[in-house]
C-alpha cells in the first residue's frame, strides 16, 4: 500500500491544526487509497535549520534530521495542514521543508488549510512556490476551511458536507497523481552537481 504523510504545520499551543489533521487522517483511512502517517511538527521539534551542509547533499549530521529524512523518504504522497498567519504560512513548516531536498522529489502534495474568510488559501499559494521548487506536484483539489473555529466542538473538528466532499476529491486526485509520478521516483535522482559549482546557502 502506498504511504500518505499528513503534516501538522502549526506548532503553537491550542492550534486548530491538530483536530483538523486528526479528522483528515480519519477521512484518508476511510478512503483506503493510502496507508496514512501523521507527523506533528510540534512533536518532531526540529530546531531552526542547523545542518552545516546544504540539504541536496544529504550529508546529515543530526539525528533529528535523519529521523525527518526517513519519514519523508518513506512517503509516496504528502498533505500539509496549514493555518494562515499574516497572509502566509507558519515558519515551522517552512523550516521543516527546508531541512531536506531529494526526499521531496516527484511526490504529489495536497493542502488542508484553515483561517478566516480566505480559508488559508493565501498561505497555500505561497507554499506552492516552495514545493514546486522541490519538484513536488501540488494537486488542484484542496480542502480550504473558512472560519474554522465554528467547526471545532469539544476539541473535535466536525466539518460540513462540502468540506468532507473536498477531502474525498483531493484524496482521489492524490491517488491518481501518485501513480503517474511513481516512475519518476523509481528512476532515481539526477547525478550530483559537479565540483566547483556555487554552493547553496
Amino acid at each position: 500500500m502506498r504511504q500518505l504523510m499528513v503534516v501538522v504545520g502549526s506548532t503553537r499551543p491550542g492550534r486548530a491544526g491538530l483536530p483538523i489533521a486528526r479528522w483528515f487522517t480519519g477521512q484518508a483511512e476511510s478512503h483506503g487509497g493510502f496507508d496514512t502517517t501523521v507527523v506533528d511538527l510540534a512533536e518532531l521539534a526540529l530546531p531552526l535549520l542547523d545542518e552545516p551542509a546544504v540539504p541536496r547533499l544529504g550529508q546529515y549530521t543530526h539525528q533529528h534530521t535523519r529521523r525527518w529524512s526517513a519519514l519523508v523518504d518513506a512517503a509516496d504522497a504528502v498533505v500539509l495542514v496549514t493555518p494562515e498567519y499574516n497572509f502566509g504560512y507558519p515558519a515551522a513548516l517552512k523550516n521543516a521543508i527546508d531541512y531536506l531536498h531529494h526526499e521531496w522529489h516527484h511526490k504529489p502534495v495536497g493542502f488542508v488549510s484553515y483561517g478566516g474568510v480566505a480559508a488559508g488559501t493565501r498561505a497555500v499559494q505561497q507554499l506552492k512556490q516552495v514545493v514546486t521548487t522541490l519538484r513536488m506536484l501540488p494537486v488542484v483539489e484542496g480542502v480550504h476551511i473558512p472560519w474554522h473555529p465554528r467547526f471545532i466542538i469539544d476539541g473535535r473538528f466536525r466539518p460540513d458536507e462540502a468540506t468532507a466532499q473536498a477531502a474525498v476529491a483531493m484524496l482521489d486526485e492524490l491517488v491518481r497523481v501518485e501513480a503517474a509520478l511513481r516512475g519518476l521516483r523509481v528512476a532515481g535522482e539526477p547525478a550530483p552537481v559537479a565540483a566547483g559549482s556555487p554552493p547553496e546557502r
